[in-house]
């Protein structure tokens, strides 16, 4: 440069890149002494804040420190602090402005530009207040970099505050570039109503506040105000760009508006926009993929003219909320396999899909390629954003936690979130979420102590596992020291599924009066709590009062979902309502609830069933559009009460022609009715079949049924042998059957037997004396059969009377006493 030597070590690639040009404004000015220096040492600084050369830029700011340039050149001084903020190292550009032996408002605009743009806004306010404090008044440069921090960090008051200062000052008369910031202050604050007003003044000579206007109504989920907002730009305002097309594609991948968002496409193809523009081809990839457009959104990214990793992870993210997770995983492999490196979004994905697909091995793959990285040492933690676990390191730890909760390996779970350099509620929420699924609960507890007693608080999602925990558990006073908390902090206002977790969770705990009265008490209710209450009501068995619930649902005006008439059917069943069964059959069929929901289908049936109308239910499930083993199960579960064992026999085989296969429940319930009809060669076939053919292996219940059927047979020793093969006989359902067996052949020493097996399991069980004294009683053995019965009624005078007096009672017109 002329009169000014570049330095030795300044590297090559610095030396060729061409400098910048230095334009100074009323704000700055350099050095008189020796402006041609100076000049080439602002040029120097702000090429090496594009390259993002802090080592060049640190070794620059030295020279310049030699050469005592700072003291006089507060614009030499601003470039140097813009350099180290943009370069990630904001405690360097602080201590640069706290060593200047004289601060401006120069400097000290540059130090709040750089913590806003990273968004450390509560740093950026802070400076912003220092600088006040030394005498020094914000220009319209400071007053746009504060309105950023503001908007960053939801700081509305403040927000307002800067405003009026500025109105004060006239600054928005002539200057856009502020109005602008305010727009967009307004907009990120959910100020949208202030957002608009300030827009109607400035809205005509720019995009930039109308696109602010619109990004904050779509990144408060409304929508349709976004979409209404755009007719208005058309009309009042400039023609839309890329940015406001980018936007309102999102509003229409959120609310998957697929044909508002083709006619969006279509404009911008007119438009000529999409040709050189990444970003707005990338917003249609997620657009066409949040829609359900797989196809299409697949075709966007091909023609893109640069693939790069957003686009990518775009397509990624579709695929996964589409529940495609193989496809999520083949395209990840696809896009390394072109050379594009993913970040943290793409991780983010591919631990999502990994975790809903129970991939753990390509899980384990992703979060070995993730530390080799280095995206968990912690080193990439820039912003407040990140800090808060919203993006970086902390979201990408919290989503590992996630994954390898759902692959249900919740000890490495563990093991990752207390490696993580930074725990915050998201992670906590994980590990919790998936000790509660496998009904870890107090392993589940154990985490919520450990993160309180850490300083990181609950929120809404904590405190919605931990009611479910507490419900499972039925620890009702743990459960109301939650619900005091959320009241207290007043969550309850807005979050129905908060609301319904209560619901449930006292529901749980056998108080549903409780339960009823925290719903009557919600400010919202919809179906889901209704639901959880209804479902409460027939868990304690009050099933009136259930279906008095789902007629009190439908009065309020919330319509029934199909949880609602599956716990609604269930009532019904277990009081034989069957006028009201046959009511909300009708209801479901008229709603077309039938056609994909299998299990509401099979609550149908049960429902007939336990009304005792086996041949509506067998219509019923013949007419179901889809069907599978459990409809039949319900409908053979029918038969075998009734005793209709070749009923049942038929439907198995049905289920067999179906290629549908029958389950341990099938065999059970066919085993049952087989025993029942004193089906006995049948029941040995099916016996047989249940290991060879489908291999399930015989529980006890199996068992008892062949014991059953063998022994109303008279076949004693066929069935002591399978009795003999069990793996346990300490099961009283067990013993009488076999009771009730030697009763109907008269087999005393086998019935004695059976007696002596049942009171030592369980020696209140008045149905065995009863059965042992008929035996006795049958075989002419009187005085046996009178002892039975004396102690079958002093176990009952013993459990009524409690007192330890003497008891007489009368046995056949004999007196005894027992002490």
């Amino acid at each position: 440069m002329d009169g000014w030597d570049i330095p030795c070590w300044v590297s090559e690639e610095l030396r060729r890149r061409p400098k910048e040009k230095v334009i100074f404004t009323e704000r700055g000015n350099p050095n008189e002494k020796n402006p041609k220096e100076n000049i080439s040492f602002i040029s120097l600084l702000k090429t090496c804040t594009k390259m993002k050369d802090l080592s060049s830029g640190i070794r620059l700011h030295d020279d310049i420190l030699k050469k005592g340039l700072l003291e006089k050149n507060p614009y030499l001084a601003s470039t140097l602090i813009n350099m180290y903020a943009k370069c990630g190292s904001l405690t360097k550009a602080q201590k640069v402005l706290e060593e200047l032996p004289s601060r401006d408002v120069v400097t000290w605009s540059a130090l709040i530009a750089g913590y806003a743009k990273d968004g450390q806004g509560h740093q950026a306010l802070n400076c912003f207040e220092k600088m006040q404090r030394e005498g020094l008044s914000p220009d319209a440069i400071t007053f746009t970099c504060i309105l950023k921090a503001c908007g960053s960090i939801g700081a509305i008051e403040k927000g307002k505050e800067i405003h009026e200062e500025i109105l004060s000052r006239g600054f928005l008369e002539k200057d856009m570039v502020l109005a602008n910031a305010l727009v967009d202050m307004y907009a990120k604050c959910g100020t949208l109503s202030k957002a608009e007003e300030v827009l109607k003044v400035f809205a005509f000579q720019n995009n930039a506040a109308w696109n602010a206007l619109i990004a904050g109504f779509v990144q408060y989920e409304q929508y349709d105000e976004a979409f209404s907002c755009l007719d208005k730009m058309r009309s009042e305002g400039p023609a839309p760009d890329a940015l406001t097309f980018s936007s309102i594609l999102k509003a229409c991948g959120s609310v998957r508006y697929i044909d508002k968002g083709k006619q969006i496409h279509d404009e911008i193809i007119r438009k000529g926009l999409l040709e050189k523009n990444i970003v707005l081809g990338t917003a249609l990839v997620d657009m066409y993929a949040k829609c359900g457009e797989i196809a299409k959104a697949r075709e966007m990214l091909r023609d893109l003219p640069i693939q790069d990793v957003v686009s990518w992870s775009a397509l990624i993210s579709g695929y996964a909320q589409l529940e495609k997770y193989d496809e999520a995983l083949e395209c990840f492999e696809q896009m390394k396999s072109e050379g594009v490196s993913p970040n943290e979004v793409t991780f983010i994905s591919v631990l999502k899909a990994c975790g809903n697909d129970k991939a753990i091995n390509i899980g384990k793959q992703v979060h070995n390629e993730i530390l080799s990285r280095g995206y968990l040492k912690g080193n990439l933690i820039h912003s407040e954003i990140a800090r808060r676990g919203l993006l970086g390191d902390v979201y990408i730890g919290s989503t590992l936690v996630d994954m390898y909760a759902k692959c249900g390996s919740l000890t490495k779970a563990h093991q990752v979130l207390e490696n993580l350099p930074v725990q915050n509620v998201v992670s906590w929420n994980a590990l919790i979420t998936g000790y509660a699924q496998q009904e870890r609960f107090e392993e589940a507890l154990y985490c919520f102590e450990r993160m309180q007693s850490e300083g990181i608080s609950p929120d809404t999602i904590t405190f919605i596992c931990m009611l479910k925990v507490h419900g499972c558990t039925c620890n009702i006073d743990k459960g109301k020291q939650i619900h005091e908390e959320i009241v207290s902090r007043g969550l309850l206002k807005k979050d129905v599924v908060l609301g319904t977790a209560l619901v449930d969770m006292y529901a749980k705990c056998n108080m549903v009066a409780k339960s009823l009265q925290v719903l009557e008490d919600l400010h919202i209710r919809d179906v889901v709590s209704w639901s959880a209450l209804i479902a409460g009501y027939i868990q304690q068995g009050q099933c009136h009062e259930a279906l008095s619930c789902f007629e009190e649902m439908q009065l309020e005006g919330i319509s029934p979902n199909s949880v609602t008439f599956i716990c609604s059917l269930n009532a019904c069943g277990s009081t034989g309502a069957l006028l009201k069964g046959e009511e909300i059959h009708d209801d479901i069929v008229s709603r077309g609830l039938l056609k994909k929901d299998i299990e509401l289908g099979n609550a149908l049936v049960d429902m007939y069933v336990k009304c005792g109308i086996l041949d509506k239910a067998k219509r019923v499930l013949e007419e179901l559009p889809i069907r599978n083993v459990v409809s039949w199960n319900a409908l053979i579960a029918g038969y075998a009460q009734q005793g209709k064992g070749h009923e049942a026999l038929n439907c198995f085989k049905t289920i067999e022609r179906e290629g549908l296969s029958p389950d341990e429940v099938t065999f059970l319930c066919v085993l049952s009715a087989c025993s029942h009809s004193g089906l006995l060669h049948e029941a040995q076939m099916l016996f047989g079949s249940m290991t060879k053919t489908y291999g399930i292996v015989a529980n006890i219940g199996h068992h008892t049924c062949m014991v059953v059927v063998f022994a109303c047979a008279g076949q004693f020793d066929n069935a002591i042998s399978v009795m003999k093969a069990m793996p346990s006989s300490d099961d009283t359902g067990l013993w009488i059957a076999l009771l009730g067996a030697c009763r109907k052949w008269g087999n005393v020493k086998l019935g004695k037997l059976s007696f002596d097996q049942i009171i030592q399991l369980e020696d209140s069980f008045a149905a065995a004396y009863v059965l042992m004294a008929n035996i006795f009683a049958t075989a002419g053995m009187q005085k046996d059969a009178e002892k039975v019965e004396a102690m079958r009624l002093k176990y009952a005078t013993d459990r009524n009377q409690g007192n330890g007096n003497s008891v007489y009672v009368n046995v056949n017109g004999k007196v005894h006493s027992f002490s």
